[in-house]
């Protein structure tokens, strides 16, 4: 397994264990751990979308480096909706 999958499977099983020793309804730790799991990637790519946007400041004209990097913005703001992620 690639060791970023990893690390995000770490922060998944620590998170989801925490949220279950706090809640006492019907969810079960495998149910808590994917939906941890699955956000935690979702947040990965919309991070890797601004990052990547703000990179391109550097790379093209004033205009276009603007447009890179709202873009980008725009679609981490989109994966996190259509996701239903805040």
């Amino acid at each position: 397994m690639h060791e970023r999958f990893s690390a995000l499977v770490d922060k998944a099983q620590e998170l989801s264990y925490k949220e279950y020793e706090k809640r006492l309804t019907g969810y079960s730790r495998e149910d808590l751990f994917n939906q941890i799991f699955a956000e935690l990637i979702v947040r990965e790519c919309a991070d890797i979308c601004i990052t990547e946007g703000e990179s391109y400041k550097y790379s093209f004209t004033p205009s276009k480096a603007r447009l890179a990097e709202s873009t980008s913005k725009h679609c981490a703001i989109m994966l996190k909706k259509y996701f239903g992620i805040e």
